[in-house]
């Protein structure tokens, strides 16, 4: 994209944008769009297409070439997941943590050594990333997590015991970016982040969800018992993982915004295509002025989250150069985005009326995809409340 990152001014795609947009459209299209049923119908992980995601740089798209990634920006990074995302939500979502919450907590806080051993591997597609913050009784609110981590007496290493829940990718990820709490008393301050690799003893996984939709993105429990985590496998400094946490999720809501408009920009195309081509009352449904009131709605909508995600990404590209947050664009594109992915899907199963509530078409499965980018990455709740508390000065 051909952009001033000071104003934010031109929204051309430059050539490097364009051509990643085309070759995650082609891939998504070609490879993911004719399984895509049948893997949300199995819920099995769709492992071979997401190797070839990290073969073709989608893994790590922001990752520097020496570390296995691709080297490009943010911009290419949201083309890149809305296009996957627009053959299957599920395949983004795995993309988004790999990319957002693995890589990212990595490339912003992890040691030269961390960057090697845990950020490479995943960022090449050769190894599955996953991010674990919430647990059975703490979602937003993290500082009441159970999970313990403590320093063993000589100093070299933590033993972690407790129960994470809702893990993406937990079922089949090699390395995760743990947070659990090492002092308990201090609460929020008290959480520290670790890199877990899952072939260790005292890690264990626990039961698959059976989920509404994304059901391709494996989703589990994990559990730590007695597992050693070496000092060196700390990420950032101990006490400072809720601010890891935060600031990854900052990305990872641009990434779930960008999966978001895919799905909903699926269901955008399919219903135009049927308003054109579905006939009632000896005329095509599109003539009907409530199919175009919903037509250009879905369209409207659909545009203003592009340009708030791409006002987000605008603002993390801003914030590496500065140091800066970019937390209310990120909140405010991941707020919108979900919520007009609900939106859209539920009007396209309406247009589509009786079919669009069959698994016939893949109408039914947008519809199911769209409600969870409302809730992870933070639930719609709480990104109104990062927007409202900046602006009203509160903290």
């Amino acid at each position: 994209m051909a952009i001033d990152v000071a104003t934010g001014m031109n929204l051309t795609l430059s050539d490097e944008h364009e051509m990643i947009r085309q070759a995650a459209r082609k891939f998504a299209q070609e490879r993911i769009a004719p399984i895509a049923a049948e893997f949300d119908e199995s819920g099995e992980f769709p492992m071979e297409t997401v190797r070839e995601m990290g073969q073709m740089g989608f893994m790590g798209i922001e990752v520097p070439e020496e570390y296995g990634g691709a080297g490009m920006d943010t911009i290419a990074y949201v083309l890149a997941v809305e296009e996957i995302s627009k053959a299957d939500a599920s395949h983004g979502v795995i993309m988004s943590v790999n990319n957002s919450l693995f890589c990212n907590a990595i490339l912003m806080f992890g040691t030269e050594e961390q960057k090697q051993k845990y950020m490479a591997p995943v960022a090449r597609g050769e190894k599955i990333g996953a991010y674990s913050l919430t647990e059975p009784m703490s979602g937003s609110d993290a500082g009441t997590m159970r999970s313990r981590a403590v320093l063993s007496e000589d100093g070299t290493h933590y033993v972690i015991n407790g129960l994470k829940s809702w893990v993406t990718s937990g079922p089949v990820a090699d390395y995760i970016v743990l947070f659990t709490m090492t002092e308990p008393e201090k609460k929020h301050r008290g959480i520290t982040a670790f890199l877990i690799d899952t072939s260790k003893p005292g890690f264990e996984r626990g039961k698959k969800e059976p989920k509404l939709g994304i059901r391709a993105s494996a989703t589990s429990e994990i559990r730590f018992d007695g597992y050693k985590a070496s000092v060196e496998d700390v990420l950032g400094e101990p006490g400072q993982g809720f601010k890891i946490a935060m600031a990854v999720l900052d990305a990872g809501r641009i990434g779930i915004a960008a999966q978001a408009l895919g799905i909903a920009e699926a269901a955008y195309e399919a219903s135009v295509q049927y308003a054109r081509e579905r006939e009632a009352f000896g005329a095509p449904i599109g003539s009907f002025q409530m199919i175009q009131q919903k037509i250009a709605d879905m369209k409207t909508r659909i545009e203003a989250s592009r340009l708030l995600i791409y006002n987000a990404a605008l603002a993390k590209m801003r914030a590496k150069d500065t140091g800066g947050r970019y937390t209310v664009e990120a909140a405010m594109a991941k707020l919108f985005a979900s919520e007009t992915a609900m939106w859209v899907t539920t009007q396209a199963v309406q247009i589509h009326g009786g079919m669009g509530y069959s698994k016939e078409l893949p109408i039914e499965r947008y519809f199911r995809d769209a409600k969870i980018t409302e809730i992870y990455e933070g639930t719609s709740e709480i990104q109104r409340l990062v927007i409202a508390r900046n602006e009203l000065g509160l903290r």
